[in-house]
């Protein structure tokens, strides 16, 4: 794979084709059969919660995923077989839903298997794509592609929901199937041509390759063991849950505090959402015109993160201010923050996935993004407890946005400090993984 060179700019829109197709998938699972079993079902909204929460999860299994492709040295197998998993799985949680409404509990039964595969599924394809376009694309255009991923998959949520919103009206069991099992297909077809004879042949195995052989206990241990890899999966971790817990928070805020109408609120919310863009396309320029220097994206998410703890203390001041408050700039200006600070973090993933022990990559791509999931499924939860127990000490609604606009502020300056710790050299530490890693290896071989 190595001797190949590097991708050019439609081939890395051609693996963004995949994380369109993944992000179409998710988004009918999370929204549309969200909105069945709440509205259409009369359930509790604690049943999809969980359910999302359940698929979040289960991705604490992406690094074992990740170890499995660096054991077979090829990533476009567990891309394909991942997406064919979370195809299933979109169908069966589509089956699910809809039996619920004549036979609740084999429904629910059903449907945590299917969440279940759609965590595997995006874990499986997610990880291995990931690690196929840190391997592919150049240093340089790292970036750019990393933001262009992400903006891809925004885009497969954005079309899904448009075009699924129109087909599923009026709502039945099995029109929802139908909807479902189409996205399903196409998505998997898409992403199929999208991955084909991308990656090149399977590579030469050498000597050294006995070392991916290794348990994945010991693999992961000596993952673990890398300096920039504790530091950077612990970055992530603490960045993506700051960054998610402000999702169930940011419209109700404004319609509490301000009286804003539904509809005001969610241009508000698309507002932040376009503000996130800006953020992404501004360090996919930069990023590439800086050649992808790791020292350059440590700053913009250290800025980002700044930003963002800046923007959020003042919105906990908001309230004080009153109607003149500027809340629509306040909002796309945090968009802008986050995408920025998320666009560098994605950046700097695939630039230090391959900084470390050979033949670890997938292991260490699976770390980083096992972190991110975690803190997405607890980000907005977390968000909504503070938002709650801020009410019942302040006693006023206002008073318990302030608790979770400054505690989520807290968040992002820790996340700061951390992230000007990326891709920064730690010689004791290094000096101490070397001798773990040196000895691991020894058990692996059975020395």
């Amino acid at each position: 794979m190595n001797a190949l060179p590097p991708l050019g700019w439609l081939g890395i829109l051609r693996l963004g084709l995949v994380q369109t197709s993944l992000g179409a998938i998710v988004v009918l699972t999370t929204a549309a059969l969200n909105r069945v079993m709440v509205v259409e079902h009369a359930l509790p909204a604690t049943l999809p919660g969980v359910l999302v929460a359940l698929h979040y999860a289960v991705q604490m299994l992406r690094p074992r995923l990740g170890h499995g492709s660096d054991q077979g040295g090829r990533r476009t197998p567990w891309i394909i077989g991942g997406m064919a998993v979370l195809g299933l799985g979109g169908v069966l949680a589509a089956v699910a839903t809809a039996w619920m409404g004549t036979a609740l509990v084999p429904g629910i039964a059903l449907a945590v298997l299917a969440f279940l595969l759609v965590g595997i599924g995006v874990g499986a394809a997610g990880t291995s794509l990931l690690v196929l376009l840190a391997a592919r694309v150049a240093p340089a255009r790292r970036p750019a592609a990393a933001s262009l991923v992400w903006i891809m998959m925004i885009a497969g949520f954005v079309i899904t929901t448009a075009i699924s919103g129109r087909l599923l009206d009026p709502y039945s069991g099995p029109r929802l199937v139908a909807v479902a099992a189409g996205v399903s297909v196409i998505a998997f077809l898409l992403a199929l041509l999208a991955v084909a004879e991308i990656e090149g042949p399977s590579p030469a195995r050498r000597d050294a390759d006995r070392a991916t052989q290794a348990p994945f206990m010991v693999a992961l241990k000596q993952v673990w063991a890398e300096p920039e890899a504790r530091q950077f999966t612990i970055f992530v971790f603490v960045s993506m849950l700051a960054y998610s817990a402000q999702d169930l928070i940011l419209e109700p805020f404004a319609g509490t505090v301000f009286g804003m109408t539904l509809g005001e609120t969610t241009r508000l919310s698309s507002m932040q959402h376009g503000g996130v863009l800006v953020g992404m396309i501004v360090i996919a320029i930069v990023g590439s015109l800086s050649g992808g220097r790791i020292a350059v994206l440590r700053a913009w998410a250290v800025g980002g993160c700044l930003a963002a703890a800046a923007l959020l203390a003042t919105l906990a001041g908001a309230g004080m201010a009153g109607i003149g408050f500027p809340i629509r700039e306040a909002f796309f200006a945090l968009g802008v923050a986050n995408g920025a600070f998320a666009a560098a973090a994605i950046a700097s993933m695939m630039q230090l996935v391959s900084r470390g022990r050979d033949g670890r990559e997938g292991v260490r791509m699976g770390m980083f993004g096992a972190a991110q999931a975690i803190a997405f499924g607890a980000g907005g939860l977390a968000g909504t407890v503070v938002l709650d127990v801020g009410r019942l000490v302040t006693g006023s609604a206002g008073g318990g946005y302030v608790t979770v606009f400054v505690a989520d502020a807290l968040l992002f300056l820790a996340s700061a400090m951390l992230a000007a710790r990326i891709g920064r050299p730690a010689t004791e530490k290094s000096r101490d993984y070397a001798s773990i890693s040196s000895r691991d290896a020894r058990l692996a071989n059975g020395d």
